[in-house]
């Protein structure tokens, strides 16, 4: 393979795909793993180690900071989902086989273009591309998955020959979010897109040519916050959306609902990278400093403390109380907890919040519906 960390990840073609010259824009940047990363890093060793021992193949178990029971189970529904589906590949082909953390070379199409597939399934006519994603934070889907067909891409150049794969199907399997994400395709259209999208944008990305386009693909990008196309499309969309006539309508009201969030969202990342900066001593800003934060007072040593109120006459020190739910589930394991306390816990309502219509909650029945319904009905 080219470079341990290709120009053109698979991870951040959703974006290159997109912004063409943010690939090499990125690159005046220095790598940054963030903890999440870290975590996801962990979470993926521990999957790969388990899914071998399933496999009666050697491994040895890693050992990470991040390995928690939660980690334990996400990783144990990982592997088992991973060995269901090349078990029954195995029923329909005895042939079929399973690799594992399996290279994959695509630079057919992306220049240096390669990336590393979690669970890679092949069978007689057919191939599945399995991907954990361990983070919680975005909810990942696989349609039309840039990663995802990269990586079936790269499976398709290694064994499409050999196995005369004519359909494939990609898994994001995402257990903290409990997102099992399937797609399938057939060969032919995805080297349509291969052809007609990929190999194009993939060679401007690589010169660092087209234009800047800043959009939801911004996110995770690490020139996101001084990219100077992304600024001036807040600031239009803030000029646009906040004129301040005597009384905004309704319908002002509802275009700037959709705004706000990604525009307070890129205020709130330009003012973490000039805290960042400023408190590192890299840079200073006219008008601003640096100064000490808000704190609380803590015990230097809870064990001293104790013994020193003791010493001193002081016994009704302590205030004994329940654990938490999430901790006591864990304690008894789901079914006991289920068992024992399930008719002695409750959930109360959640504060309402206003959302986009795209999520996945419910719309709460307001007081005022309901009355009106009421009227209705008398």
């Amino acid at each position: 393979m080219p470079n341990e960390h290709a120009i053109l990840s698979a991870s951040s073609s959703h974006r290159w795909l997109e912004c063409t010259p943010s690939a090499r824009l990125e690159l005046e940047f220095e790598d940054y793993e963030s903890k999440a990363a870290k975590e996801g890093t962990a979470a993926h060793a521990l999957a790969e180690h388990k899914l071998k021992r399933k496999l009666k193949m050697r491994s040895d178990r890693p050992v990470s900071e991040f390995n928690d029971e939660d980690m334990e189970l996400y990783t144990d529904d990982y592997s088992d989902y991973v060995f269901e589906q090349y078990t029954k590949a195995k029923r329909y082909d005895e042939n079929a086989q399973i690799f594992i953390e399996q290279k994959l070379d695509f630079s057919c199409y992306v220049p240096d273009g390669f990336g590393t597939g979690d669970a890679v399934i092949i069978s007689k006519g057919k191939m599945q591309i399995i991907d954990l994603k361990y983070g919680q934070g975005v909810l990942v889907n696989v349609e039309h998955n840039s990663q995802m067909m990269l990586y079936a891409l790269g499976a398709l150049k290694k064994f499409g020959k050999e196995y005369d794969i004519k359909k494939v199907r990609m898994v994001i399997f995402q257990p903290r979010r409990e997102n099992v994400s399937v797609w399938e395709t057939t060969v032919t259209q995805l080297k349509k897109w291969a052809d007609k999208k990929l190999r194009p944008r993939a060679e401007m990305a690589y010169k660092g040519t087209g234009n800047y386009q800043p959009g939801s693909h911004c996110q995770f990008c690490k020139a996101a916050t001084k990219c100077r196309a992304r600024a001036e499309e807040k600031l239009k969309l803030a000029r646009e959306e906040f004129k301040m006539p005597p009384l905004l309508s309704d319908a002002e009201i509802e275009a700037m609902l959709t705004k706000i969030p990604d525009i307070k969202k890129w205020v709130e990342e330009i003012w973490d990278y000039a805290t960042s900066e400023a408190v590192k001593g890299n840079k200073s800003w006219a008008g601003f400093k640096v100064v000490e934060g808000k704190s609380n007072r803590k015990y230097v040593d809870e064990k001293e403390v104790a013994k020193a109120c003791i010493n001193a006459g002081y016994n009704d020190i302590y205030v004994k109380k329940l654990i938490t739910i999430t901790e006591m589930e864990k304690l008894m394991g789901k079914k006991e907890f289920a068992s024992v306390l399930g008719a002695l816990i409750e959930k109360p309502a959640g504060k309402p919040t206003l959302v986009e219509e795209s999520d996945k909650r419910p719309a709460i029945v307001t007081v005022q519906k309901e009355f009106d319904v009421y009227k209705e009905e008398n």
